[in-house]
């Protein structure tokens, strides 16, 4: 499950050019919380405050991501 929801994490990702000061990519959080819980853990992501409806997606999320694509041969967009 955690593979897949980063997948669809990043898929989903938006950017809002640098709103708040940073131009991170950003993706809802509407997923398992354990799961959401364990990818910060890792720095896969950023939630900030809990109570925001989005987290911010690190360099090591994107290339996890990436690298999942890539293992199940699924199109980045």
């Amino acid at each position: 499950m955690k593979e897949l929801t980063i997948i669809l994490m990043y898929l989903s990702r938006f950017n809002e050019g640098n709103c708040f000061d940073l131009s991170m990519d950003m993706t809802w959080k509407g997923y398992n919380f354990d799961i959401i819980n364990e990818l910060d853990e890792e720095d896969y992501i950023m939630q900030g405050s809990y109570r925001s409806k989005s987290v911010a997606i690190t360099e090591e999320g994107i290339r996890l991501a990436q690298s999942l694509l890539n293992k199940y041969n699924i199109k980045d967009w």
